[in-house]
């Protein structure tokens, strides 16, 4: 509540007795806003990357030129690669430093005449071909493709830039071919190198990390994730390790490559899908397996771990987890196979790469001697909502990076379904309250927060792409979502979720589309509620913050306002909806669930919630809305009462959402 609003001594002491447990939930959120708040200020830059064999003039005055934009044009659009690497696992006599090398050729078709060609490259150093050039290019179809007249790298935008002597031809098909080298580096992105030890010996893993914008540090590439396509992969590597790609392994073969004695693997070809969910990996692992349904579902780790049985877990959860989503997409996994790997340098908590997932080691490994149940539990969320992004996020991928809260924010809701699918005894759907809901109420209150969805001309370099991966996408995407969930009800929000999915299968979307196909839904089966989906949800989506809804339960005046940690903040983000949302509201008279209501404006008289006696009213049941609740004191004493007497008469999640909500309006 806003600033001036107080809570009675008595009602704030029984708080802390009933509530106990919350305060180190909100010292806890305290560290988070702090941390956050800092966040906020950082600035990051760009990354640079490779030398340019040609430098282009720099100019103190904005340029327009095509290289200088951080997004592809349209002319081009690719249909498959086929890209062979070769990591060593061992330093380079020469340089010292662990390298791979590899050449790709991708075809693409031209969708626009132009002669400009620029894909994504970022620190890789190219064999030069016919005329010194970077790359060579041929026509398919009996055209003569156009000779390329000049090439460089441009470092600032990452793109291998190629300027022709002619026009490509709209319609017609290209091959673009490049060999090149790179460092195989301990920098966690792109194509890089992970070590351990084991009995004394130091192990060197090549693994890698695409999202968002890294799939270009591993070969040239059209790296947005609209430039869906096919990929063949092949890996050379060290006779006796282990290959993994996405794909199926295809064939494996012993090969001699530059007088060196090397295993030769090929996997089949990749389902129709971005670059940022490649993955491939060359390692001494391990690994454990069963098969459900046609599914290969296999676990690989350092040797000791899986003879330890510390992939057991996860083996053992993995199925039932993906058969539920199988379920609740009604949609068959769309692959042959479903790898998990352990990794012990890992920058995220895991990547849901298609086929072939990573993980931080303490995100999949779980030792029955020393891991906790917490330890478990964050295993088995952190899995369903990595094969949650199988069909939501994978199979159909969001068209620009401002849009990543709902790929993040859906796969960060129904890991809790999932979890609760492989262990029903856990009641882990309630644990959304605290890991999320609390976890980002402590952001989003700062009058520096920033709402869901941006606009896509907003967010175009790399480091503006980063830094959306943070706690209002996962967690607040998380929040709303659960609450749009409820008040269409699950069976109405599957059924459009399950036409989203047929609709844009191996293709892309917005987040529109969805609400779209939600839309759909609801007038199919006649659902009542106040407004459209696209002007509800927008309410919550393109402004940020979130309200404190107060109840008079003496007048039953119902009215919202922009909750801030702060009240003396000044809050300088201008918003079309003057920062007033479109509140679904359930609740409770003096113990009996009632039809749900809404607030669509400042201000609203629900008479059903004027009370008096020893009647009371909670709102917010089971904390399904994205918003802060207050009461008249009468209805705080009321409630305190209730609880000190009678505590089950109120859900378990509300008695410590009263608690919290008592301390954060008492500020």
């Amino acid at each position: 509540m806003g600033k001036g609003f107080f809570i009675s001594k008595a009602v704030g002491i029984a708080a802390i007795i009933v509530g106990a447990g919350a305060l180190a939930t909100i010292i806890a959120l305290s560290v988070v806003y702090s941390q956050e708040k800092a966040k906020n200020n950082d600035n990051v830059l760009p990354t640079d990357g490779g030398t340019t064999s040609k430098p282009p003039v720099t100019t103190t005055a904005p340029s327009n030129e095509p290289w200088d934009k951080y997004r592809l044009p349209k002319s081009l659009v690719p249909d498959h690669y086929n890209v062979t690497l070769w990591p060593r696992l061992t330093q380079n006599s020469t340089t010292g430093l662990f390298i791979f090398t590899g050449h790709s050729t991708v075809e693409f078709v031209c969708a626009e005449e132009t002669d400009l060609i620029l894909i994504h490259s970022n620190k890789l150093n190219y064999t030069k071909r016919e005329n010194n050039h970077s790359a060579s290019l041929t026509s398919l179809g009996g055209v003569k493709a156009p000779s390329i007249k000049s090439s460089w790298l441009q470092q600032v935008t990452q793109y291998l830039v190629l300027q022709l002597d002619g026009k490509l031809m709209k319609g017609h098909r290209y091959h673009l071919y490049t060999e090149f080298t790179g460092e195989l580096a301990d920098d966690l992105g792109g194509f890089y190198r992970s070590e351990y030890m084991e009995n004394g010996v130091k192990k060197v893993v090549a693994t890698t990390q695409m999202q968002p914008t890294d799939a270009r540090k591993a070969f040239p590439c059209f790296d947005e994730p609209a430039m869906k396509a096919i990929f063949h992969i092949t890996l050379i590597h060290d006779i006796g390790t282990v290959a993994l790609s996405n794909g199926e392994e295809k064939e494996s073969s012993n090969v001699n490559i530059e007088g060196h004695d090397v295993q030769k693997t090929v996997f089949q070809p990749t389902e129709k899908m971005s670059t940022y969910l490649l993955a491939f990996i060359v390692s001494d692992y391990s690994f454990i397996n069963n098969t459900i349904d046609g599914v290969l579902i296999r676990i690989f780790a350092r040797r000791p771990a899986i003879a330890a049985g510390q992939g057991d877990y996860a083996l053992n959860k993995t199925g039932p987890i993906l058969k539920f989503f199988e379920k609740y997409y009604n949609s068959s996994y769309p692959l042959p196979k479903s790898d998990q790997i352990a990794l012990p340098d890992f920058n995220a908590g895991a990547m849901e790469n298609w086929g072939l997932i990573t993980y931080r080691e303490t995100a999949l490994l779980y030792d029955e001697a020393f891991s906790s149940n917490s330890n478990k539990q964050r295993i088995a969320t952190i899995i369903a909502h990595e094969l949650a992004h199988m069909w939501f996020g994978n199979l159909v991928t969001l068209r620009w990076w401002n849009d990543l809260w709902l790929n993040e924010g859906f796969a960060s809701y129904v890991e809790y379904l999932g979890a609760h699918e492989a262990e029903p005894d856990w009641n882990v759907k309630d644990l959304i309250v605290l890991s999320d809901i609390h976890r980002v109420f402590a952001v989003d209150a700062l009058a520096s927060s920033h709402p869901l969805s941006s606009k896509e001309e907003d967010i175009q370099k790399p480091a503006q792409i980063s830094e959306l991966f943070d706690a209002i996408s996962y967690s607040k995407g998380a929040s709303v979502l659960r609450m749009l969930s409820d008040f269409l009800t699950e069976e109405i929000f599957t059924m459009g979720l399950r036409t989203y999915l047929a609709e844009f299968a191996f293709g892309n979307a917005v987040y529109t589309d969805l609400w779209k196909h939600l839309q759909m839904a609801v007038t199919a089966t006649g659902t009542d509620i106040p407004d459209t989906v696209n002007n509800i949800m927008n309410t919550w989506v393109l402004q940020m913050g979130f309200p404190v809804v107060k109840v008079d339960t003496s007048t039953g005046l119902v009215s919202q306002k922009h909750f801030l940690l702060d009240p003396d903040s000044k809050v300088t983000t201008p918003s079309i909806y003057n920062y007033e949302w479109i509140v679904p509201i359930k609740w409770m008279k003096t113990g009996e669930t009632q039809p749900p209501k809404w607030l669509k404006n400042t201000s609203v008289t629900i008479n059903e919630m004027k009370v008096s006696g020893e009647d009371w009213v909670l709102t917010n049941i089971n904390v399904v809305g994205y918003y802060r609740v207050n009461y008249d004191q009468g209805n705080w004493d009321r409630l305190l009462h209730v609880l000190s007497i009678n505590h089950v008469a109120i859900p378990v999640i509300n008695r410590a959402q009263l608690v919290d909500d008592a301390f954060n309006l008492a500020r």
